[in-house]
């Protein structure tokens, strides 16, 4: 095993740009915080979340080898560059600095025992979902909402034992929107989902009411965004313009379900627009802490 296959499983690309949730929790609550601890809590923040979010990453490639044999053979563990055996090392690995920079975190700075526990979850969900999320469908979906959404409160956490309610308005709007996308994505991929056994609304129910549940999260997404606004965030003005184009996105959205007729494209262009959604979400919540 090479350095750079141990590097490429950890997905890195993917777990800098959750971390991006670590750090706008952190700026949302960094008032009265002396500068010195925000940037060792940024980057402490930052260590543990690539980590256990990378565990998680290599433990889902583990139980997927089957699966990714033929959907994804370019992958380290399919093609050869790295045993199960080393993948179960680095798993073991990986968890363990992020753990370890979550402790460090919180004795250096005298944090109490949150952000610990939250970080502990945090390394369950992703063993959880590898195991038995994935395939169970719609659990799998929320546990892949939560895993990427937790971060926003792991940052506040770090700064402190208080969470300000808009950052629980930041993690309902984005969980709702990743569940919204999550249940449109197996409406998408209902046809390869049948065949790999995995249990997704779209299955279970039905393409037409899976649809409609997604639009519901859209608008729970849209209410707590929108709610937001009214609370006390550091940078309310800053806040409103990103907010606009991520309403009228995820409004679109709600306009293209409502067709009668959808097929495999008109699913996957649903599915952009709310990864759009999400990721103008988080500037609006990076904007509010400027």
């Amino acid at each position: 095993m090479k350095i750079k296959d141990a590097i490429e499983i950890l997905r890195p690309i993917n777990c800098l740009m959750g971390s991006l949730t670590v750090i706008i929790g952190l700026l949302n609550t960094r008032t009265g915080i002396l500068p010195e601890k925000l940037v060792v809590n940024i980057i402490l923040g930052i260590i543990a979340y690539i980590f256990i979010a990378g565990s998680g990453m290599v433990i889902n490639d583990i139980y997927d080898i089957e699966i990714d044999l033929v959907n994804r053979p370019q992958r380290p563990i399919p093609r050869g560059s790295i045993t199960v055996s080393q993948a179960q090392i680095l798993f073991g690995i990986y968890l363990i600095i992020g753990l370890i920079a979550s402790v460090f975190n919180s004795a250096l700075n005298i944090l109490g025992f949150s952000n610990i526990v939250l970080a502990i979850i945090f390394g369950l969900i992703g063993w959880v979902y590898a195991k038995w999320g994935k395939r169970s469908g719609f659990i799998g979906n929320i546990v892949v909402s939560i895993s990427f959404s937790i971060g926003l409160i792991y940052g506040a956490v770090l700064n402190s034992s208080i969470i300000p309610i808009y950052i629980y308005f930041f993690f309902f709007t984005s969980f709702f929107l990743l569940l919204s996308r999550e249940v449109i994505k197996g409406c998408e991929d209902i046809e390869g989902d049948k065949l790999q056994g995995v249990k997704t609304l779209a299955i279970r129910i039905g393409i037409k009411k899976s649809k409609y549940i997604s639009m519901i999260f859209a608008i729970l997404a849209i209410f707590f965004f929108i709610l937001t606004y009214f609370t006390p965030i550091i940078n309310p003005t800053y806040f409103l313009f990103p907010m606009i184009f991520g309403l009228v996105d995820v409004g679109y959205v709600i306009i293209l379900i409502f067709k009668k007729e959808q097929k495999k494209k008109d699913f996957k262009r649903i599915s952009l627009f709310l990864k759009i959604g999400c990721f103008l979400g988080l500037i609006a919540f990076l904007f509010a802490s400027i």
